[in-house]
């Protein structure tokens, strides 16, 4: 499985930024998706997690009410709608994508917040 992020950038405080990744290959085997996200000196931690098929969602408590995750199914991407963006949302946003037996990492896009 093969992860593309896409949609990073710099915003200022209060705005918005939508992020996609694309996955491709054994797709198939994929049972959940997920973003985290790494600032600075800190770990890498998870933002949103989508089951797929169930569709249930999992937010961190940092980004609720703030982030939308999603997926089109069709064009096997997901989204992360973010809104009302803060400076300490700024990090290296990653894509997540898990089977029963593996783990699958995007490259990481930047999102950058400014005050």
């Amino acid at each position: 499985v093969q992860l593309v992020e896409s949609g990073g950038g710099l915003v200022q405080a209060g705005g918005s930024l939508r992020l996609s990744c694309a996955a491709s290959g054994s797709t198939f085997s994929i049972n959940t998706m997920g973003w985290y996200r790494q600032a600075p000196g800190k770990q890498r931690e998870l933002v949103a997690r989508i089951i797929i098929g169930a569709g249930s969602t999992y937010y961190a408590d940092s980004v609720k009410g703030r982030f939308t995750i999603s997926r089109d199914n069709a064009k096997n991407t997901m989204y992360l709608q973010m809104n009302s963006l803060k400076p300490e949302d700024t990090a290296v946003y990653y894509c997540n994508a898990r089977s029963l037996s593996y783990g699958y990492w995007g490259q990481g896009t930047q999102v950058t917040v400014s005050s």
